[in-house]
């Protein structure tokens, strides 16, 4: 049976895939792995606004961008380096400003005014998480919709106006309220010079992406899904270890060493993926057995920023998002079975 026409859709229909793509960033960032905790939703109830807004609005705005103009998985790596940019270091600035988290005690891979090893961390992260992984899964979810851009002139129109208000909001929320009053850390502001910066190397990354977009002639066969989870699931445990490192656990370790090492991975990373993914042979069963593991890893890995370190009302909120989410991947998992 063929798909329903754009105009034979009802409106929750037309707008369903438009809906996931904004509510998925903010669940893989934020509430699965335990960014945002059961605690910090009830204390502070817009938190859950924002995160959409920002994370979710922005993401969709840019895959539809993407979407628009042909763009590649290239580019869209680039945009959401630059969705990471505008949060690390304009909206909440959390590169820019001493970390709030030290668990030594001690000042640990700062330069230049920047906490270069966790900003490392930061951009691969929700570049992955905010705009690569909702956009593989959404389109998994539906992906007889795949080349529509999901948003309409007025969604755009809608989105567009609220994401600076969202933004706005997790400025003032994070740098003004929970810097100060939670971690009673003094009020930080960057430079007008750092700030400018920021923006011109995401104005960068625009310009980059969508005049150059990044292209690999050279293809190579994908491992088999189940490798390409296993490796999804290492990913994301080194990551969780980089932003522990990043913290402070071993700062006898030489925090350049660090990120040089986490860098070299994250290129061989990119250059296999962009291989793989450019590859005949490469398939949903490829995408889904890449996204089960690497969400699969994280949900795990995370646990232990937990241990210890949570309210039992914090933890049962983890574990059952995640019992959540595990089924829900498996419901994915026979769906794009059954269409093989």
């Amino acid at each position: 049976m063929a798909p329903a026409a754009p105009a034979d859709r009802g409106f929750f229909a037309r707008i369903a895939p438009a809906l996931l793509m904004m509510v998925l960033p903010p669940v893989f960032t934020e509430w699965l792995l335990g960014g945002t905790r059961l605690s910090a939703i009830i204390g502070f109830p817009p938190i859950i606004f924002m995160e959409i807004i920002v994370w979710g609005g922005g993401a969709l705005m840019l895959r539809a961008l993407a979407r628009k103009l042909g763009l590649g998985w290239g580019s869209l790596i680039l945009f959401g380096l630059a969705i990471a940019m505008a949060e690390e270091f304009v909206i909440q600035q959390t590169s820019f400003a001493p970390l709030v988290i030290k668990l030594k005690g001690v000042e640990w891979a700062r330069a230049g005014g920047i906490n270069y090893v966790y900003a490392l961390w930061a951009l691969a992260y929700e570049a992955v998480w905010v705009v690569l992984m909702p956009t593989l899964v959404a389109e998994m979810v539906f992906p007889e919709r795949k080349n529509e851009t999901w948003l309409s002139p007025v969604g755009l129109i809608v989105v567009g106006l609220l994401f600076p208000i969202g933004s706005a909001m997790a400025w003032y929320g994070w740098t003004h309220i929970a810097r100060v009053q939670t971690f009673h850390l003094p009020l930080y502001n960057p430079a007008p010079g750092e700030l400018i910066g920021a923006l011109a190397v995401i104005a960068g990354l625009f310009v980059w992406a969508i005049k150059f977009p990044p292209r690999l002639a050279a293809s190579a066969p994908p491992p088999s899904p189940l490798l390409l989870g296993i490796g999804g699931a290492i990913w994301s445990t080194l990551w969780f270890l980089l932003v522990v490192l990043a913290f402070g656990l071993m700062p006898q370790l030489s925090a350049p060493a660090i990120f040089a090492a986490y860098l070299l991975l994250i290129l061989i990373v990119l250059v296999c993926m962009a291989r793989w993914g450019a590859d005949a042979g490469w398939a949903e069963r490829h995408s889904f057995g890449l996204f089960f593991g690497t969400l699969g890893g994280a949900m795990l890995a995370t646990f232990a920023g937990f241990v210890g370190n949570a309210t039992p009302a914090d933890m049962g909120f983890k574990i059952a998002t995640n019992l959540v989410a595990l089924v829900l991947m498996i419901l994915l998992g026979r769906k794009i079975a059954a269409r093989r």
